[in-house]
């Protein structure tokens, strides 16, 4: 009996999940790319179990794919997924070859990361209303973001047991449940302290080892972040794109603009490679002139 799309992309996030240890936000992206994958099949009435999908048919979805897709990150990303999936299929002995293998990714180059200034953020932090219920929670969680250089999905679900105070650290959770020990400011921890005034004052709470609650005294939802961050934006008058990530552009930015060692930066951002933590390099092409007219012997 030929494997099913359902069972195979199953069997592929159950691999993802034990095996590979990914972030539940990896997994369901990933199972989304095969999914996009059935759908051509699905859509053009082709009868293609993924035991007998070819190159050709690779090919082929790429092109109704990119019609409606142009975006040069969003196809790598799917390709990337697929690739994946097939590499799953061959290690399961399911297949025999790859038929993805010769499937080539659009070059996207390199895209530097938006950035907010230190005045830009003060901003930000001007327009919290302090005499709102949750004023103190969203300056805190502007503090966090900025001075940790979390994830916004480590944001959510940063717990109070994270936090030690004496050391000035916070465990942070990241990808495929890896733990890392963070540095936090005496800025951030003086936030967190007062917020937890207006977080105790909660008629209930669920997630009593939770950080950041909303009013009904659930943890707040990577969305609810968005929202807040960009509403605070809007009202400082920033028109540049922000999110959540943003701060943390900024706070691996600002850090490597001060003179902080790089393998340091890669250590506080969670980064498996230190390629990913090298793109904040390019940000500020001065700033490296300077560097090298500062400390090279020659300059």
């Amino acid at each position: 009996m030929s494997l099913s799309w359902k069972q195979s992309i199953k069997d592929f996030e159950v691999y993802l999940r034990l095996e590979k240890s990914l972030s539940e936000n990896s997994i369901v992206a990933y199972c989304d790319d095969v999914k996009k994958l059935e759908k051509f099949f699905v859509v053009n009435v082709i009868e293609k179990s993924p035991l007998n999908v070819t190159y050709h048919d690779l090919k082929d979805f790429l092109v109704w794919f990119t019609a409606e897709n142009n975006n040069a990150r969003s196809q790598s990303r799917t390709i990337s997924g697929i690739k994946a999936f097939f590499r799953f299929l061959l290690m399961e002995g399911e297949v025999e070859e790859n038929p993805a293998s010769l499937i080539e990714s659009p070059r996207i180059g390199l895209k530097l990361p938006e950035v907010l200034s230190i005045s830009e953020i003060d901003r930000m932090i001007s327009e919290i209303d302090l005499s709102k219920p949750e004023g103190h929670r969203n300056k805190a969680i502007i503090e966090t973001l900025y001075g940790c250089g979390l994830r916004v999905s480590e944001l959510v679900n940063l717990r109070l047991t994270d936090i030690h105070y004496g050391e000035g650290f916070v465990t942070v959770t990241g990808k495929g449940n890896k733990q890392r020990l963070v540095p936090v400011s005496d800025k951030a921890l003086k936030e967190i302290e007062i917020y937890k005034t207006d977080r105790n004052k909660l008629k209930m709470i669920y997630d009593q080892n939770i950080i950041f609650l909303n009013r009904r005294g659930k943890r707040l939802t990577r969305a609810m972040i968005f929202t807040i961050i960009r509403e605070l934006a809007a009202k400082a008058g920033i028109r540049k794109k922000v999110s959540p990530h943003t701060f943390r552009h900024s706070f691996a930015t600002h850090l490597i603009e001060g003179g902080a060692d790089l393998r340091a930066v890669q250590e506080m951002l969670g980064h498996e490679s230190i390629l990913t933590t090298e793109i904040y390099t390019h940000i500020d092409r001065s700033f490296l002139r300077d560097t090298l007219i500062m400390f090279h012997p020659r300059a």
